[in-house]
């Protein structure tokens, strides 16, 4: 076990461009942040380039990134690291969906003519998404297709010697219609056209309606990929690791690199999850043989993905005051020796609802070392800062000082 502990705090699409409702400036730059505020003058502020060079910008391959696996070698998919996760039991020859419930439009067109309004229902519970989904397996699954429960919209489809086809990501087509994002697969897109029919006058997409609620009315498949090979983390970098987090795929990233990941009450992967839960999970790992603690929250991208200004500020305002803050002064308090990295896996700006490639800003404390600075942490301060990290999955060794 290190004497020193090392910690990231991810803020998943946080990064933004400016917005003219904000004066001009990045939602990052505009919350009102104290505790990075801080931190920033203490601190090294950079940009990392998170995605490789013809990969897309995706949470799984831009997460591998700051966890220090070059998504070249180690990408196999999305939804196969959600897999693992769940506990899905996955042959060499299986094939993972990530099956996302949707909301689409209900006018009386043809299927192919319909518009996608909400990528994440509303947001929806697990616990109403899996009795949708349940409805769904009554009527489609088969030896060949089998679905598994995730968490609130997000859910896995296990294709059996299946193929890894090109399938569209539902938040890159928001507002759009559907007809040309559809799989080319007929029998994928028999089973989502089938779901919409099961899906469409179930009881709880009723209610949700009568409350004025997005229903969660088709299933839609995107992020195929094959069982993934990820090498330790604890053997790779001399650290044992925990993982914080609400959502699947980095649950699955976790588990695939022999991680441990954490059981957070209330973590929903929404803008009102269980960040205090998130910090005690965080702070108790690290009292409890951990070395190193990756906290993700998944609000600030959500947001992007709603197109919402105001939600996106209030998600990176809730980072810094009900995690970044209380967990540096817990660990100051107790005169914990750390390395702190904050930082987002990419952009998820509102102008386009989706995820860009353009680098990202990061944070590099060290409460043993602070830094005399001016910087505050935004993208354009990190741009003008000299700092550069070319390949993300080397910014994990500047935390880490090559501690390997």
């Amino acid at each position: 076990m290190s004497e020193k502990k090392y910690i990231i705090v991810l803020g998943d699409g946080m990064a933004d461009e400016p917005i003219e409702g904000l004066g001009g400036k990045t939602p990052l730059a505009y919350a009102d942040t104290p505790a990075m505020d801080r931190l920033s003058k203490l601190s090294e502020i950079g940009l990392v380039h998170t995605i490789p060079e013809g990969m897309k910008p995706g949470s799984d391959t831009a997460n591998l990134s700051v966890l220090g696996y070059d998504p070249k070698l180690y990408y196999s998919g999305r939804s196969p690291l959600e897999a693992l996760s769940i506990g899905v039991p996955m042959e060499d020859t299986d094939v993972a969906l990530r099956c996302n419930i949707v909301t689409i439009s209900e006018e009386d067109t043809p299927f192919e003519e319909r518009t996608i309004i909400d990528h994440s229902s509303g947001e929806i519970s697990t616990e109403d998404c899996a009795v949708l989904l349940e409805a769904v397996k009554e009527q489609l699954q088969d030896e060949t297709y089998q679905f598994y429960v995730g968490t609130s919209y997000r859910h896995c489809l296990i294709w059996k010697k299946g193929q890894v086809i090109e399938l569209s990501q539902p938040h890159d087509i928001l507002g759009r219609v559907i007809g040309e994002y559809l799989p080319t697969d007929e029998h994928l897109l028999y089973m989502m056209k089938r779901s919409h029919e099961i899906l469409v006058n179930h009881p709880i997409n009723i209610e949700r309606k009568k409350k004025g609620l997005n229903p969660a009315n088709c299933c839609w498949f995107w992020g195929a990929g094959t069982k993934p090979v990820l090498s330790s983390f604890e053997e790779k970098n001399g650290l044992k690791g925990m993982m914080v987090s609400a959502v699947d795929l980095l649950k699955g990233i976790a588990v695939g690199a022999g991680m441990g990941v954490a059981k957070v009450e209330g973590a929903n992967g929404g803008l009102h999850t269980n960040y205090e839960g998130k910090v005690q999970a965080a702070l108790d790992a690290l009292k409890n043989g951990y070395d190193f603690v990756y906290i993700h929250v998944e609000a600030p991208d959500e947001m992007g993905h709603q197109g919402s200004v105001e939600k996106k500020v209030q998600a990176i305002e809730y980072l810094d005051k009900r995690v970044i803050g209380p967990l540096t002064q817990t660990l100051d308090r107790e005169g914990t020796a750390y390395r702190l990295l904050v930082l987002p896996d990419h952009p998820t700006p509102i102008r386009v609802r989706t995820h860009t490639s353009d680098s990202v800003p990061y944070l590099l404390y060290d409460s043993m070392a602070p830094k005399n600075g001016t910087l505050d942490y935004n993208e354009k301060e990190a741009a003008g800062s000299g700092n550069f990290v070319p390949l993300g999955h080397k910014i994990i060794d500047k935390l880490f000082k090559h501690e390997n």
